[in-house]
């Protein structure tokens, strides 16, 4: 499951940007001081969410020295601090993207979206399906399948987390994007065409399952 570490000390911040970001399917690691960012960041964490008013740090020192430490990690900070040099200066330490206090929890949740998408694997596997999303190619077994952008676009967030749920909100978020305000009805369209090109039984499914109120799954093995 994608992992996102939040620094944010102020918890009327923290605590329903913490609700939002799980109520994507992501699972969150919070904490408040920069000691404890660098710490956590030794673990698997594939986003920081780094604010730069911190107790016990400058956020910007916390910023670089998470850079030195992964080139590859996306760091995506927090401010008050409005100024174009700011701006700059908050680049330059090494973040890929700047949102500034209010924001809005739409808009943030898309900034972290495009920051996952950038740097995601190009190919996953998982039991005899196979996913290359670099050459925008996928197989079962041997046999390549013949996917529509949207399906194609489905599977490989489907397989790349494969073993945990994807919400409908998440899968609507990302493939469909925030914009959309059609029916959920034709992401199940989707689900139900996947199955039948990966020719696994909608009755009872080996690959695909749905998670009733929540989402779906596709089974690591």
């Amino acid at each position: 499951m994608t992992s996102i570490l939040l620094v944010e000390d102020d918890a009327a911040i923290a605590q329903p940007l913490i609700r939002a970001i799980e109520r994507e399917g992501f699972d969150v690691r919070h904490v408040a001081l920069g000691r404890d960012a660098l710490d956590a960041a030794r673990d698997d964490i594939d986003l920081v969410i780094l604010d730069l008013t911190l107790p016990d740090s400058d956020g910007l020192d916390v910023c670089r020295t998470l850079r030195e430490a992964d080139a590859r990690l996306p760091i995506v900070i927090l401010t008050a601090r409005r100024e174009e040099a700011d701006v700059v200066i908050g680049l330059d330490a090494g973040a890929d993207d700047y949102i500034s206090k209010p924001f809005r929890l739409a808009e943030l949740l898309a900034r972290l979206r495009v920051r996952l998408r950038v740097t995601s694997p190009t190919s996953a596997t998982a039991q005899d399906v196979r996913v290359d999303a670099h050459a925008h190619r996928a197989w079962r077994g041997d046999e390549e399948l013949d996917l529509t952008p949207k399906e194609f676009d489905l599977l490989a967030l489907l397989v790349a987390d494969a073993g945990h749920v994807v919400s409908r909100q998440r899968i609507m978020h990302e493939i469909w994007d925030e914009h959309y305000y059609g029916s959920t009805r034709t992401l199940d369209m989707h689900i139900s065409a996947l199955r039948k090109k990966l020719h696994d039984d909608p009755t009872q499914p080996q690959l695909i399952t749905t998670v009733r109120g929540v989402g779906f799954r596709f089974e690591a093995g």
